[in-house]
């Protein structure tokens, strides 16, 4: 059997892989981290407009509530990029490549707005720039993960859908490595930092066109057997794909009678009921167990006693250790299976952040306790990476049929971008009212998450789509009913 390597490099995939990722979880990776070097120039830059508008310096609170504003309105801009993707892909036809090439545009908008707000002086510009960075990244990277969801064989589904995060780690390293201050992290470049994605942009927009649609979205629901055919050998290299093909015809009749689920329909959907539920609370682990220091490590490591000159080799050193795990989680994604990588990571960020409580605590104890408080965010990242943080999108991609998947991406994805704002709102101010003990909250985030996927998700590693629709479909409250005679089946919990 080919290796991953030599199964994407024998046709065009990779390249596609690639294409779609910079313009897809990478932009909103980028913006997220990129944000946290230099928070120090914005906020000045904050002070320096009030002033020269108002003539006086605006209190640190007002500071506080701006600063929180930029970076939670970035979730909001996410938010509401999700329903316009439900309203615009038929309008598109359904096509995943146009929809993604005007997300590329608007985040190329964007980057226009972010470079004149600093002429201006003005801080309301940085504040539409993040919205619109945020609707970008929102339809975006929802769109990237539809795509590779439809192009990828079943037997690496899993490791191409991973993917996704790998680029999304990829975009937060590269947030960080041009903002150090021997590349664009000075006071006098900071918005010319957070404008770099938008040149990844024009490439994703110049080249997304020479690639084919999704060979799924081309066969069920254009039903158009022979593009299908066409796309897979583009995609994948010379094969008859035979095995793909019937996949792709038993998923089609079975939904055959079902015109295209809206999010409402879904939600009423008696069959995914439990795969909607499963998402949401893996989603409302993930979003509530700290990965909000991705956006506030500067503050984080600051409050930890790291010295200032130190911190933003600190972040680079946790984007490194991200995107190296990111590589790797793929593959052990369908050696391992999706349920033990979800219960490991959980598992390990629980002592993890209840350690960090205590090093946080003891910061004053020893020089070395905040390189240890360090160690343990890298952990905490880490297994966050190859496990949930990871995971959540291979799930996503293969849990619903064809007519459920785009409203199951948009109604996911907006409580994703739902809850990464309010954390963003809220995680300073957290900080300052709890101290080192909000990661006691983070630690129980994380231990409810581990609880769920290790005593209630069903496997779905080497399963069809259908198959996996249907054991969700069979879940009910006091257990899972077996497939053959429907019959309740306990389990564990």
């Amino acid at each position: 059997m080919d290796s991953f390597l030599q199964q994407l490099t024998r046709g065009n995939a990779i390249y596609l892989i690639i294409v779609t990722g910079i313009g897809g979880t990478f932009q909103s990776g980028y913006h997220i981290a990129g944000l946290s070097s230099p928070s120090p120039f914005i906020q000045r830059f904050v002070n320096s407009s009030w002033f020269a508008r108002y003539g006086e310096v605006p209190p640190p609170h007002t500071t506080t509530m701006i600063w929180s504003l930029i970076v939670s309105m970035f979730a909001v801009g996410g938010f509401l990029g999700l329903p316009v993707l439900e309203s615009c892909l038929p309008s598109l036809e359904g096509e995943r490549k146009k929809a993604m090439m005007c997300s590329s545009c608007i985040a190329i908008v964007a980057a226009v707005v972010i470079l004149t707000s600093k002429m201006v002086a003005s801080f309301e510009m940085v504040i539409v720039a993040r919205v619109l960075h945020g609707f970008s990244g929102g339809l975006g990277s929802s769109i990237h993960l539809l795509y590779l969801g439809e192009i990828s064989p079943r037997k690496i589904r899993g490791m191409v859908t991973f993917t996704v995060t790998t680029f999304n780690c990829l975009g937060k390293l590269s947030g960080q490595l041009f903002g150090l201050s021997e590349i664009l992290g000075r006071e006098e470049l900071w918005h010319v930092l957070l404008c770099v994605p938008a040149c990844l942009a024009v490439v994703n927009i110049l080249l997304l066109p020479l690639f084919p649609e999704a060979p799924r979205y081309l066969f069920i629901e254009k039903g158009d057997e022979t593009a299908c055919k066409k796309a897979l050998q583009s995609l994948w290299g010379p094969g008859d794909y035979k095995e793909e093909m019937e996949e792709m015809l038993v998923e089609q009749a079975a939904i055959e009678a079902a015109p295209p689920t809206t999010p409402l329909q879904l939600l009423r959907s008696r069959r995914a009921r439990w795969a909607l539920f499963t998402l949401f609370l893996i989603v409302t682990c993930n979003q509530m167990s700290g990965m909000a220091v991705s956006t506030f490590s500067y503050n984080l490591f600051y409050k930890a006693g790291m010295p200032k000159d130190r911190i933003r080799y600190v972040t680079l050193t946790i984007g490194a250790a991200e995107i190296t795990t990111s590589l790797f989680g793929g593959s052990l994604m369908d050696y391992f299976g999706r349920r033990p990588l979800f219960c490991c990571g959980y598992g390990v960020m629980v002592v993890s952040w209840v350690l960090i409580t205590v090093t946080v605590w003891f910061q004053d104890s020893a020089y070395w306790v905040p390189y240890l408080t360090v160690v343990f965010v890298v952990m905490v990242i880490v297994s966050f990476c190859g496990g949930p943080g990871g995971s959540v999108n291979t799930l996503n991609a293969e849990i619903f049929v064809q007519s459920e998947r785009t409203a199951a991406v948009v109604m996911v994805g907006m409580q994703r971008w739902l809850m990464y704002g309010l954390m963003g709102l809220i995680f300073p101010f957290l900080i300052v009212a709890l101290s080192s003990y909000c990661y006691v909250l983070f630690a129980c985030s994380c231990l409810v998450g581990c609880l769920y996927t290790f005593f209630i998700l069903p496997e779905t590693k080497g399963k069809t789509v259908l198959e996996i629709s249907e054991e969700f479909g069979a879940m009910s409250v006091c257990g899972m009913a077996a497939a053959k005679n429907k019959e309740p089946l306990e389990t564990a919990l």
